[in-house]
């Protein structure tokens, strides 16, 4: 059986459903954390080694690198669960057609920068 189907590898032709870029990015905030993962248990670790352990790591947590992954592991935590969340419902059966699925990571993806947005004003 021979089958002459195009192939196509350049996938910068290619466009991605809302729902494909939603799943994504789920996984993507997933990578994120758990790297973020990583530096938070090491500023746990030093800000309760010591006295100065603690005072280095408040300095840190003041400058703009600090708080930007703070933001970012914030960011990618609200993402995370609320794609999470979706991904569960669709689990139960609903939203799997293609409009609901595209309107659901629709509305993810702009509750996602609400999210965003108020961890920005409150870590800043």
């Amino acid at each position: 059986m021979k089958k002459q189907r195009p192939v196509n590898l350049d996938l910068t032709t290619v466009k991605f459903p809302a729902s494909a870029i939603a799943s994504i990015l789920h996984r993507v905030t997933g990578v994120a954390m758990f790297i973020a993962m990583g530096i938070l248990m090491w500023v746990l670790a030093a800000s309760l080694s010591s006295q100065t352990g603690f005072e280095q790591v408040h300095q840190w947590s003041q400058s703009i690198w600090g708080k930007f992954i703070y933001w970012g592991t914030l960011t990618a935590l609200g993402y995370h669960v609320l794609a999470g969340l979706r991904h569960l419902v669709m689990d139960l059966g609903h939203w799997e057609n293609l409009e609901s699925g595209n309107l659901s990571a629709k509305i993810v993806v702009v509750l996602a920068v609400v999210l965003s947005v108020i961890a920005g004003v409150w870590v800043w």
